[in-house]
């Protein structure tokens, strides 16, 4: 009795100063595939977390931690991408079998609008988190970005066993198909029902198949042609909503049996929301492909948003007592929100205009005509109706209390949004989606003057001014307005007292 007391108080010890996978290890049940842009999962990593593609120069820059088994650098990010714009290129596989996430390529249900079908990248500044007081950054999923690893080595193939985890931003979902992480086809096409196993988060596909109780968010597991909250296809009711900040996800499965666990990723011990057999209608035997992807369904099913912090797949079920180990190791993270704007202030309440500082043109403001966002020249002599057209009034943001929204000055109820990537002046019908169209980070100018302002829910696109009309644009994208020619100054801005 006193031995396997002191062999116990060991164990604990060790498992304390460990990494999660390091924790996975010790179960029984390594890791064969993890990625985080916010740590290190393994006590002695000290290799590059993630890459970062500046927009500027296309030149691209590893993310490594602080220190071995640290929080990443976030600084090495920042230096790089300033007076720049950054994607998140690469997310590096920590494992040590090189299972790294690339960019999507197009797959059997949706291309993606970049070159040659390929989905978005995310924008780099997207999802600012601090963990144990110091910065980082995490993944943040807009639709139609995805990355995935259609060679992969180790993961579970058939109906072998395995394990995931994540951790993602509780409140940063939708109702679309499909912000997963975790096991699918290699062939990014639909291969039929059991060929995944995958982490789902979100308010499901719209179809109502796969709820729990509430409104949601649930944890499910795409399983393919299916989103499961547990055996019935349909709903349940065990499966909660999730109402943290930050939520730890898991799905595990091994023959004929399969799991969805969860908790507050920030504090507190995991709850079990389903333990039990598979589905019927070929989900008994699993027919796994072992690909592995992230903020997208197998077939590239492309239209779900979502925020990655860190995640983990391993070889083998792994035991509740391990997975209860792995939560208390990120709580012990101390994952924390961090402020998503910077550069010179705007106060809440406040009118304002903002004038062009593109050379040629700094005589224009954002103004209005009609439903449409456009520049105009505009002088404190002008007209009374223009210039209230080119004056706003400073919002707390629609979408995220964290950013901004602006309403127009003569149109009281309207607020700039984005729609179809062109910005425009629209009535607030209370949305979640109008929300979060009409929600915008500033930070600052990225031309070194003023302010640019990041799409909350498309953080790699700013506002941007192109032939007189307004975008939410990015660095070199798929679309005219994304031309890279002198896009630091089309999308910097001096805030001014308004016109009106």
């Amino acid at each position: 009795m006193f031995s396997r007391a002191i062999l116990t108080l060991t164990a604990t010890a060790t498992l304390a100063a460990a990494g999660p996978c390091d924790i996975y290890s010790s179960g029984g049940t390594p890791c064969v595939a993890a990625h985080s842009t916010t740590r290190a999962l393994y006590d002695g990593y000290s290799g590059s977390l993630y890459q970062v593609l500046r927009g500027s120069d296309n030149a691209t820059a590893d993310i490594k931690p602080l220190s071995a088994g640290g929080v990443a650098n976030a600084a090495t990010q920042d230096n790089f991408c300033s007076g720049s714009t950054c994607l998140i290129s690469i997310i590096y596989d920590q494992s040590g079998r090189g299972n790294h996430l690339t960019q999507a390529p197009p797959g059997g249900a949706a291309s993606g609008p970049n070159s040659n079908g390929y989905d978005y990248l995310a924008g780099a500044l997207g999802a600012p988190v601090n963990l144990n007081g110091q910065k980082a950054y995490g993944v943040f999923i807009s639709p139609y970005t995805g990355y995935r690893n259609d060679n992969p080595s180790g993961t579970a193939t058939g109906d072998a066993p395995e394990g995931m985890y994540a951790v993602f931003d509780g409140t940063h979902y939708n109702t679309g198909c499909c912000f997963d992480y975790g096991n699918a086809e290699t062939s990014a096409t639909d291969t039929g029902n059991g060929h995944m196993e995958a982490i789902y988060f979100g308010t499901g596909d719209g179809s109502g198949r796969g709820t729990g109780s509430g409104s949601g968010p649930w944890i499910m597991a795409d399983l393919e042609n299916g989103l499961f909250s547990g055996v019935d296809p349909i709903n349940n009711a065990a499966d909660s909503s999730i109402t943290s900040r930050f939520v730890t996800a898991i799905v595990k499965g091994e023959p004929n049996q399969w799991a969805i666990r969860g908790g507050n990723a920030a504090s507190g011990s995991l709850s079990t929301y389903y333990n039990g057999v598979r589905p019927s209608n070929g989900y008994n035997p699993m027919s796994k492909e072992g690909a592995i992807l992230l903020g997208i369904g197998g077939d590239n099913s492309n239209k779900a948003q979502g925020t990655f912090y860190e995640g983990v797949m391993t070889s083998g079920y792994p035991t509740d007592a391990t997975e209860n180990a792995v939560q208390a190791n990120i709580v012990a993270a101390k994952y924390a929100t961090a402020s998503l704007m910077s550069g010179p202030a705007l106060t809440v309440g406040s009118r304002i205009s903002f004038r062009v500082t593109t050379p040629g043109y700094t005589d224009r403001y954002i103004a209005h005509t009609g439903a449409t966002v456009n520049t105009q020249l505009v002088s404190s002599s002008s007209e009374s109706a223009l210039r209230q057209q080119t004056s706003w009034t400073v919002r707390t943001g629609l979408g995220n209390s964290a950013c901004l929204s602006f309403e127009s000055v003569d149109s009281p109820g309207s607020f700039i949004r984005h729609s179809s990537y062109e910005l425009m002046v629209d009535a607030n019908d209370n949305s979640k989606l109008f929300g979060e169209d009409a929600t915008f980070c500033p930070q600052a100018g990225i031309n070194g003057q003023g302010n640019s302002f990041r799409s909350w829910s498309y953080p790699a696109r700013y506002f941007r001014h192109y032939d007189a009309l307004l975008y939410i644009a990015g660095n070199s994208g798929p679309h005219d307005f994304d031309n890279p020619a002198v896009f630091n100054d089309d999308v910097s801005f001096v805030v001014t007292s308004s016109f009106a």
